[in-house]
């Protein structure tokens, strides 16, 4: 037999839990399947400064116990693994769990999330696991690199606005560029050329970042000359992209071109009645835990008044 509920969250993170909040208290009795990473991106993020209502700070994964608390209290059903199938075929929305559940929501929110892309060295993993230096978030944690020398990876329209970001607040910015030419919009290209503590790194790319506890540098080769090189830094950021979690999704629901889910301007609806999206899932421009919050109030506002709209 097939479990039904009234509202479904997939995924958590600060859109989910927020949503469940919500959701809770608006007596729609949310389940929620915390997904592949519980609590999302801020779980790999030690120091969370620019989240409203924490005014020493916390760190990211006690931030997600705290959501994931508040939520419970008001009766979400926190539930551990992931969705790994759906069918919106009907009025119904019939999805089921990795292992096996079937359950039937009359309402669904969407909080899977997206997932930065690294470049995969061992040395930036690890230092990143640690806190040690590592970020794919320049505006979350470039205020802890004040008047120090950072490094960032990447080419495009979101490297050059986090390397614009950056040299507001620190010393130089070494920006490493695999190619001998920018991906950017040339808006964006000669905002970070004008920038004089900018030092533009082309065909370079990252051999390792360096570091036991904390980033001490970057040793770099030149993919023409074959000639490296080490750069002191205390910053490493990573801005080569983010994908979104929406792959199960892709049958059913409208995306761009990358997979980021496509809502309805001013909402959290989807093209599929009684489908919403939160958070980074349908976000590639802000990308913040505020911002992903916000959006999670939304979708489970929307979802309690497409549910009242039915009973009516």
């Amino acid at each position: 037999m097939a479990e039904h509920v009234n509202c479904l969250i997939i995924g958590s993170g600060p859109a989910g839990y927020t949503a469940a909040i919500y959701a809770a208290r608006a007596e729609l009795k949310p389940v929620m399947y915390q997904g592949m990473q519980p609590g999302g991106q801020l779980t790999e993020t030690t120091e969370v400064d620019n989240f409203p209502g924490y005014p020493q700070g916390i760190n990211g994964p006690q931030m997600m116990v705290d959501l994931q608390q508040q939520a419970e209290r008001f009766g979400t059903d926190v539930r551990p693994g992931f969705i790994k199938k759906v069918d919106f075929t009907g009025p119904i929305h019939k999805v089921w769990a990795e292992d096996d559940t079937e359950i039937h929501a009359d309402t669904i929110i969407i909080s899977t999330g997206a997932s930065a892309k690294w470049l995969g060295l061992e040395s930036e993993l690890r230092l990143r696991d640690a806190g040690g230096g590592v970020s794919a978030c320049a505006v979350c944690d470039g205020f802890f690199y004040r008047g120090q020398d950072v490094a960032i990876v990447g080419a495009g329209d979101t490297a050059c606005e986090e390397a614009s970001y950056l040299a507001k607040l620190c010393k130089k910015v070494y920006m490493i560029v695999r190619k001998d030419h920018f991906r950017a919009s040339k808006a964006m290209e000669n905002r970070v050329r004008s920038m004089e503590n900018i030092e533009i790194l082309f065909n370079h790319e990252t051999l390792e970042v360096l570091g036991d506890d904390g980033v001490v540098g970057a040793k770099l080769i030149n993919n023409q000359t074959k000639e490296e090189k080490v750069i002191d830094v205390t910053g490493f950021f990573v801005a080569i992209g983010h994908k979104p979690n929406t792959d199960i999704f892709k049958d059913w629901i409208d995306m761009d071109n990358t997979g980021y889910i496509k809502n309805v301007p001013g909402t959290a609806k989807t093209n599929i009645p009684g489908v919403f999206v939160a958070g980074d899932a349908a976000d590639h421009v802000y990308r913040q835990a505020v911002t992903a919050a916000g959006t999670g109030c939304m979708a489970a506002l929307d979802a309690e008044r497409y549910l009242a709209a039915l009973n009516d």
